[in-house]
């Protein structure tokens, strides 16, 4: 059993930056690839940036590409997200999620079989 625990979200005007952090216990990290989601009020969770197992292989959404950029430390057990140019659409409760398998094809939410209990990030205009 994996548990993961997000931190870092916050309120934070349009063209600034925040970096948020996953960190997984439980398991063996390095053998799952880990995503980041968001799911604003009344939207569907979506995928935001996926990582494979040993950070060689990326993935983003096409509206968080050039803004934002996924990375992880193995060694430390935890993912990053770190969130530049931040728009007021980008204002939605953040995920982390790790699934068993190595790399590519993060986008599909039942791929994941563990998920964070989410931080809120909020970009003011």
């Amino acid at each position: 059993q994996v548990q993961l625990v997000e931190s870092g979200g916050g309120l934070v005007q349009a063209g600034d930056s925040l970096r948020l952090s996953c960190a997984a216990s439980g398991g063996t990290f390095s053998m799952y690839a880990m995503g980041w989601f968001r799911q604003a009020p009344g939207k569907e969770r979506e995928f935001v940036a996926g990582i494979s197992r040993r950070g060689s292989s990326t993935d983003y959404t096409d509206s968080v590409k050039g803004r934002f950029t996924i990375g992880r430390d193995n060694a430390k057990n935890t993912v990053y997200l770190q969130m530049n140019s931040l728009k007021p659409e980008d204002t939605a409760v953040y995920y982390c999620a790790a699934g068993p398998w190595g790399s590519n094809g993060y986008g599909p939410k039942l791929k994941y079989d563990y998920w964070g209990q989410g931080t809120q990030v909020i970009v003011s205009s």
